[in-house]
């Protein structure tokens, strides 16, 4: 059993003065006047049965007071218990938006499928901190550490291309990520960077993000999107949506040598289904380690506690009024 609110139970204390407040009155209510005793004329067994219990209507009194505080403490019953991992995992996801990611080689589009299958990986780490960095010519933070990943998931489909300058920076996408999760008091720190590109603008190369992240301690997951050869995009005309194939550049050996440098991995999407492996393997990868007992249902008990407090009373009140009344 647990409480709700323990500090009350501190005032279980009180009943102590006013048991010392008993005693004393009840010690200057004896008569002071001395008299013979007549315990050598009392026949054997012939003394009241209300004597003995001339203290009960306090003794009931002291535990309703007492099962009332518990009352006020809420106690509470968790039946329902789980076993849970956790490490205390924290992830940036660093993603790719630049108008290449139209490309329709993944479907709907890389982008759409990228964050499709992103926000499946979120929902099944609940213990873990995760934030989203997206860049492109630019880079700028679209959600922050956290563990609402309800408010992570509805950032998500804010993201789209052209909400910044176009191009491809992955040097400064990284350094942004490596930023925003470089301070993390957590046991493992991870990168998930995914692009499509070439890294050709941004004043940080790729490498160099790469070794701040390996000071830091941070791991770097790389994910290059893109099918073998080319890729239709699509172009809007005059005459409506026009597709034109587009060759497919990922610069592997730069994505190799960030996962290599910081100890991660480098995965290479082609389709939808790979794409969903990847991150599965990711998730089995970053696995958590550390096993916690938790309670996912709390009862409230108060209302058993509360009926045997009103019994109380009215025990009380019946014996103070009856067999043990008192003539003043």
């Amino acid at each position: 059993m647990v409480f709700a609110n323990p500090t009350y139970l501190y005032l279980l204390l009180l009943l102590v003065p006013l048991i010392g407040w008993y005693i004393y009155k009840l010690h200057k209510s004896q008569a002071s006047l001395q008299v013979s005793s007549s315990e050598a004329f009392q026949l054997p067994g012939t003394s009241s049965w209300k004597v003995y219990l001339r203290h009960l209507p306090f003794a009931l009194r002291m535990l309703a007071i007492a099962l009332l505080i518990v009352v006020l403490a809420r106690p509470q019953s968790t039946n329902s218990w789980q076993n849970s991992s956790t490490e205390g995992i924290d992830i940036v996801m660093a993603m790719d938006i630049s108008t290449s990611m139209l490309a329709e080689d993944l479907k709907p589009n890389r982008l759409e499928a990228a964050k499709d299958v992103a926000a499946s990986f979120i929902n099944g780490r609940q213990n873990d901190n995760i934030g989203l960095v997206v860049f492109a010519a630019e880079s700028f933070t679209q959600c922050p550490l956290t563990i609402d990943h309800g408010v992570l998931l509805n950032l998500f489909k804010d993201i789209q291309p052209g909400i910044i300058q176009d191009g491809t920076a992955i040097g400064l996408g990284l350094a942004n990520a490596v930023s925003r999760i470089k301070d993390s008091q957590a046991k493992s720190k991870v990168i998930i960077l995914l692009t499509d590109g070439v890294n050709n603008t941004g004043e940080i190369a790729p490498v160099t993000a790469a070794e701040i992240a390996k000071t830091f301690g941070i791991r770097v997951y790389t994910i290059g999107v893109g099918t073998q050869g080319e890729a239709p995009y699509p172009i809007p005309t005059a005459f409506g949506v026009q597709y034109q194939n587009i060759p497919v550049e990922i610069d592997e050996q730069v994505l190799k040598q960030i996962a290599s440098t910081t100890g991660g991995q480098y995965f290479r999407a082609t389709d939808n289904s790979s794409l969903k492996e990847i991150y599965s393997e990711i998730d089995q990868l970053e696995k958590t380690k550390i096993s916690v007992q938790e309670f996912s249902k709390k009862q409230e008990e108060y209302k058993n506690w509360a009926l045997l407090v009103f019994a109380l009373l009215l025990v009380e009140v019946l014996l103070r009024n009856t067999v043990l009344r008192n003539i003043p």
